[in-house]
């Protein structure tokens, strides 16, 4: 079920929308969906990076592998329902459950890893 709401999500949390630059990567811990919630934090964009890492389930692994590149197009295929939050700047983070949860913060640290 998707959350109804009149605005998009950087209106809703009051912040100028900063769209990933076609071509680049995020970070998708591929080996995690299916699980729940949906996690989402953004650094800021390097080295052919839009600074986005996702993840499903509960805890955010430290293996140097738990993330896999994917060009941003693709994300569409794999998790849909994360799209909208894409256009959230650097040092925001998300984290939905796919029914009736949802929070956006903002996470100044994230602007220094």
């Amino acid at each position: 079920m998707k959350i109804l709401r009149e605005q998009t999500i950087c209106e809703w949390a009051g912040v100028e929308p900063q769209k990933p630059e076609a071509g680049t990567k995020l970070g998708v811990a591929l080996g995690t969906l299916g699980s729940g919630p949906i996690n989402g934090l953004r650094h800021k964009p390097e080295n052919g990076t839009n600074g986005w890492y996702i993840w499903c389930g509960e805890v955010m692994s430290q293996d140097h592998d738990f993330f896999s590149p994917l060009h941003v197009e693709h994300i569409q295929e794999y998790l849909p329902e994360v799209m909208e939050y894409l256009d959230l700047p650097p040092g925001y983070r998300f984290l939905i459950d796919g029914n009736n949860y949802e929070d956006v913060w903002y996470e100044a640290e994230l602007l220094n890893a």
